[in-house]
């Protein structure tokens, strides 16, 4: 019987790929690489930066015993053939959807997966870690960290090389002058061009003309050259860390990698290897544009990505992240201190208009997300007005620098957090289900949830005129469909506002009056849930300053209040609200909708929220659940007096 993937299918794990013969990989190559363009245009995922790592794939598990010799890939964006190759191809059909696999590397996956990675520029210091748990234990073992051009440009790479003493420890630079956006820095510049510079070009044509006549000394000069090289290649750095520099290399010749690979097993020490792959090799649309091949949703590999065409006479909804977008430009224009700051996500945080609009007043760290807090405060500490636009997953990895550098300091920095809350096939690592419980401990900030797109607009002109710190929080996707008023109007600072009364108040007397204190994306939902139990709802607007004299007001005119909220329960924004009838002295029956205390896996948004409790039914079920308790301990309690 023929199949599509002979070679592939061969393979169940790296013990079957190593029992190949060498001429066989690059056929195996292709036929890797041609299953992930398939399966990925069936599920969405990350794309282009797969399709670059085929071959290095390939030769790592082929050189290397995994798992026994430990493989720690940087980010995950990089690592379908990984899985394909650990016998995890047939998850494939169900990757980053719920119940099925991973989109990045998870240790309770496979013993193929060493160390659990999605944010970046973590796999030198986990890789050391491991080297050095090897030698303590007398285990004989190699552990290689895969990271990226672009995660080199976060300052915990450089910490962990600075660290790596003479460990037995292999880093391989996947150079492909790329991150998700285009590469930003000094960092990025120097390894794209040391080697292509019109000095050393020339220095090195016309010392091997003139030696061509003389071998012997045509051999010396060579090696003299190669000395020379390091002072103005990339290996000077490197080596300044103790590292051995290898490369750069093509990364998309599976021979040399394994000969090179086999060539490093046999050194000791720290070593580097420096390859130069292509984004998207193999797929010709990906390679012309591989940011919108990072991450695509479906599509069809034979006619590669199609927006959607517009349904005629609607209008979509625009999406919060273009709702920033948009009112960055016009707070730009309207406020020449306005500058706008994102560590390398330009698309995915809404700044690409801003970028060509401002030129001048955009920056890109590059994926240095401590930096870029600290550069924001120093913007601020000299009369600018910087906005840092940055997914709530990634400003965790920024804290001591906001607590430090901004808060304390009380500069007025505007955080712009998107993906606050539940995110969706990116799973754990990107949920952004903490921000709310992180931030509204910190002294100085304003922390605020916009309920709809013009909110979202209003509350970051807010945060924009006040004089500290502030983060507006929103969600990924788009709003209930508010339409946007383009004035840049403020909204009063720590105030929420009743956006439904139980119907018949008054009438209700003899029954369980409810209020509903929401926040954020969470107000839809529980106006909807509201509906259906007839009770009244506070779109609450600000977590900090909360608003004391509305949770009061609702306290005193109800029986039950109800918290609602996309974070985590332990710290967010309902324990805000029962902080707040503590010191107000009231006791009153209070019921905390919110994320669990365990990690969401990865899933459709829709389905995580249900799973969750915080659709429309789910918290219609809670409530009643917890009134009917509520009852039945009420009772006892009336029979005893």
């Amino acid at each position: 019987m023929t199949t599509k993937f002979p070679i592939l299918d061969t393979i169940s794990d790296p013990a079957d790929l190593r029992r190949l013969p060498r001429e066989r990989l690059h056929a195996l190559a292709t036929e890797l690489r041609e299953f992930i363009v398939e399966s990925v245009s069936t599920t969405g995922g990350h794309f282009s930066s797969n399709l670059g790592t085929v071959e290095l794939t390939i030769a790592l598990h082929y050189a290397f015993n995994t798992p026994h010799d430990r493989i720690v890939w940087d980010v995950g964006h990089q690592t379908y053939g990984h899985k394909i190759l650990t016998g995890r191809r047939a998850g494939m059909s169900r990757l980053r959807q719920k119940g099925g696999i991973a989109g990045f590397p998870r240790r309770e996956e496979s013993q193929y997966d060493t160390f659990g990675t999605a944010h970046s520029s973590t796999s030198i210091s986990a890789a050391l870690g491991m080297a050095i748990a090897a030698r303590l234990q007398g285990i004989r073992r190699h552990a290689i960290a895969v990271i990226g051009d672009g995660a080199m440009s976060a300052g915990m790479a450089f910490e962990a090389m600075n660290n790596a003493g003479r460990e037995n420890v292999l880093v391989i630079l996947n150079d492909n002058d790329m991150s998700i956006s285009e590469s930003i820095g000094a960092l990025n510049n120097y390894l794209a061009k040391l080697m292509s510079g019109r000095f050393y070009a020339t220095t090195k044509k016309t010392a091997e003309k003139i030696l061509s006549a003389t071998p012997t000394f045509k051999e010396i000069a060579k090696r003299v050259e190669e000395h020379a090289k390091g002072m103005i290649t990339p290996s000077t750095m490197f080596e300044e860390f103790g590292f051995n520099y290898t490369g750069p290399i093509d990364g998309h010749n599976v021979d040399v990698l394994i000969d090179t690979l086999h060539n490093i097993q046999q050194l000791e020490g720290p070593q580097f290897l420096h390859i130069v792959t292509r984004k998207g090799h193999g797929y010709k649309l990906a390679e012309e544009d591989p940011i919108n091949y990072h991450g695509p949703s479906k599509f069809d590999p034979k006619i590669g990505i199609v927006k959607p065409a517009p349904q005629p006479g609607a209008k979509p909804k625009p999406t919060y992240t273009q709702i920033f977008g948009d009112w960055l430009c016009d707070m730009a224009a309207a406020d020449p201190r306005l500058v706008g700051i994102t560590p390398a996500m330009r698309e995915g945080s809404g700044l690409v208009k801003f970028s060509q609009k401002f030129p001048e007043r955009y920056f890109d760290t590059a994926i240095a997300e401590q930096h870029a807090v600290t550069f924001a405060g120093g913007l601020a500490a000299d009369g600018l007005k910087p906005v840092l636009a940055i997914y709530s997953t990634f400003l965790q990895r920024g804290y001591d620098q906001l607590i430090h550098d901004v808060a304390l300091q009380n500069l007025p920095v505007v955080f712009a957090l998107d993906r606050g809350g539940l995110v969706g096939a990116d799973g754990p690592t990107h949920h952004g289900a903490f921000d709310l419980s992180f931030l509204r401990c910190i002294p100085n900030m304003t922390v605020m949830a916009p309920a709809n797109e013009n909110e979202c607009r209003q509350m970051l002109t807010t945060g924009f005129h006040l004089n500290g710190p502030s983060a507006i929080r929103y969600p990924r996707g788009s709003g209930p469909g508010v339409a946007i008023d383009p004035a840049l109007t403020t909204l009063p600072v720590g105030k929420g506002v009743v956006v439904r009364e139980i119907r018949g108040f008054e009438a209700s007397m003899k029954k369980a009056r409810v209020a509903f204190l929401a926040f954020g994306a969470m107000v839809q939902p529980a106006v909807d849930a509201a509906d259906e139990l007839n009770a009244t709802v506070a779109n609450m607007r600000f977590v900090k300053p909360i608003d004391a004299d509305l949770i009061a007001h609702l306290a005193a005119t109800h029986d039950y209040l109800v918290t609602v909220e996309e974070n985590a329960l332990m710290g967010g924004a309902g324990s805000a609200v029962a902080e707040t009838l503590s010191a107000q002295g009231v006791s009153l029956p209070i019921l905390h909708l919110g994320l669990p205390d365990h990690f969401v896996e990865h899933g459709d948004p829709a389905v995580l929220l249900a799973d969750c409790g915080l659709n429309k039914d789910g918290i219609v079920a809670s409530v009643r659940q917890w009134l009917a308790r509520q009852s039945a301990q009420a009772q006892p309690r009336q029979m005893a007096s």
